[in-house]
């Protein structure tokens, strides 16, 4: 049950970034569309944990350390290549996107220049990033009991603090500005742009665990746990739209209510998850590219981390921003392949490329 819910807690930290943990995603993908919010929670809910599951089981199956088996052996040589590369360029584009907010995250809160919270980022990624996969996914995991708890207690407040009655309130949270047609495309669409991000890191992690029940488990409470923080968080900012709709981070704004000294604390946990997201990033980027734990590995990662320091700063996340409905396209893709995969598998087997085996170098290296 302990490595369950570790990896589970991990999951929740690799999806979970500064955007959701702020509010500001949950308020434009769910609360949005007010009432109906709470039903397209309950679809990413369920396509969260199937995702989980079966992304976290397909890196355990293979006993891999990068996406980079995994998705040529569940999509083949053409549609591998595609999402093998745009995953690459996700991984990077993510993670410089995680350093520059780290530096507007200081600054906004505490009135520090940019360049001290991308270069403590930075450092703080860099030293991760030499430790063991084991020990990353810890790290990661451990961070994520304290979002889980200030979403609890932001949750608690709002329902006993409500801005008016839930009609009321319907009405105005679908005032709320949105690119996002209905709450059905959201949900979808929400779940699609984080299976692509994630997917990654997650695969990482199943390849670190031996028992491919356990990883599954471990995706699946994952998946749930993190439909349940959505659910919540999509209830404490309906039940405060009033008050934090316009805030660009509405559930900073409602923990700064309840306490100026809990919102100081806030501020240190989105900081914290953007570390989640950052190293999730880097760490399934280099593991692309190099073995995990080899003295290259390091080297590489290091490179990495210096070139995506100079990237904040050049307007890379605004070239970035660009691409990210591109991103929840592909996730489509990988959400459809993640359907297909457990029969993939099996015809894999069929195939003699078994558990731990890699694909054959004529398709891996093309």
């Amino acid at each position: 049950m302990k490595d369950i819910l570790k990896i589970g807690s991990a999951f929740i930290g690799v999806i979970v970034g500064a955007g959701f943990a702020s509010g500001q995603e949950v308020l434009q993908y769910f609360t949005s569309f007010g009432i109906m919010g709470i039903f397209a929670a309950i679809v990413a809910s369920a396509l969260f944990a199937y995702v989980g599951m079966i992304l976290v089981w397909l890196g355990s199956s293979m006993k891999t350390s990068s996406h980079k088996h995994v998705i040529y052996k569940i999509s083949g040589r053409y549609l591998g290549f595609i999402i093998d590369y745009i995953l690459i360029f996700t991984l990077f584009g993510v993670g410089v996107v995680m350093i520059a907010g780290a530096g507007s995250n200081l600054n906004q809160q505490f009135g520090l220049p940019v360049i001290i919270g991308t270069s403590v980022m930075t450092i703080l990624v860099l030293l991760t990033g030499m430790l063991k996969v084991d020990r990353v996914v810890a790290i990661i995991g451990g961070i994520t009991p304290f979002l889980i708890l200030f979403v609890i207690i932001t949750s608690i407040y709002s329902f006993i603090n409500a801005d008016g009655s839930f009609l009321a309130l319907n009405d105005v949270a679908k005032e709320t500005p949105t690119t996002l047609p209905n709450w059905f495309i959201s949900a979808i669409n929400y779940v699609s742009f984080n299976t692509a991000v994630g997917a990654s890191m997650a695969i990482v992690m199943g390849g670190a665990e031996n028992k491919r029940k356990t990883a599954a488990l471990g995706g699946l409470v994952g998946g749930f746990g993190l439909g349940v923080l959505i659910l919540l968080s999509h209830l404490a900012i309906f039940s405060k739209i009033e008050s934090v709709g316009s805030m660009d981070m509405p559930m900073l704004a409602i923990v700064n209510n309840i306490s100026p000294a809990l919102g100081t604390i806030m501020s240190v946990v989105l900081f914290a998850m953007i570390f989640n997201t950052a190293i999730s990033m880097f760490f399934s980027f280099v593991a692309r590219f190099s073995k995990v734990d080899t003295a290259h590995f390091k080297r590489l990662f290091a490179g990495t981390m210096i070139v995506a320091f100079a990237a904040s700063f050049i307007g890379f996340t605004d070239l970035v921003s660009y691409f990210y409905p591109l991103i929840g396209y592909l996730g489509l893709v990988l959400i459809a392949v993640l359907f297909y995969a457990p029969l993939r598998m099996k015809s894999i087997k069929k195939e003699g490329y078994g558990d731990g085996e890699e694909y054959p170098k004529k398709i891996v290296n093309s």
